[in-house]
């Protein structure tokens, strides 16, 4: 299996195909709806972001509360289609990476063909598993948001399916 690293340039991902499986490492963000609409707000106002978004992977994640002795709660992924109507202008202010569940729009998949990102999904219903690739947890922005707010997580060997790779490929079937 292949294991790829972060931060992704495209150098590290032109070459992976829609259906691959590989582990990731390195930094993430979690940004879920409400998230992903101050992050769009503050990008047509103009504003600073918290965090850059250039080569950055965002996971559509809003972890459950922190048991005791773990460094995150379950952190599965969650429905990646509501994040759509933020997605390109995202793509377009340099994100490259995202990890979720579902299939995209059309506007979505010709926006990842365009921007040069990529798509991953990961195993839904597993996210009392998916903790044990997280190593570390830091907040970062819009506190107020609870599990919604967009969290840096340090991850090892954290297991993805690539969804729709950079050429528009898509294990959904759909170009």
């Amino acid at each position: 299996m292949k294991k790829i690293n972060t931060p992704l340039d495209l150098n590290k991902i032109k070459f992976l195909k829609a259906g691959e499986e590989l582990l990731l490492s390195g930094t993430i963000y979690t940004a879920r709806d409400q998230a992903h609409k101050r992050l769009a707000e503050a990008i047509k106002k103009g504003r600073c972001l918290p965090l850059e978004l250039k080569n950055t992977v965002i996971y559509y994640c809003g972890p459950t509360q922190r048991p005791k002795g773990k460094v995150i709660g379950s952190c599965g992924p969650t429905t990646s289609s509501r994040m759509d109507t933020f997605t390109n202008l995202l793509l377009a202010k340099g994100l490259r990476g995202m990890i979720g569940k579902g299939n995209r729009s059309e506007e979505v998949r010709n926006g990842i063909r365009k921007y040069k990102g990529i798509y991953f999904i990961t195993y839904a219903g597993c996210g009392a598993l998916l903790n044990k690739y997280v190593k570390s947890v830091k907040e970062v922005a819009y506190g107020d948001l609870g599990p919604e707010a967009i969290l840096k997580l340090e991850v090892e060997n954290f297991p993805l399916i690539v969804a729709i790779d950079v050429n528009g490929g898509n294990v959904y079937g759909e170009d």
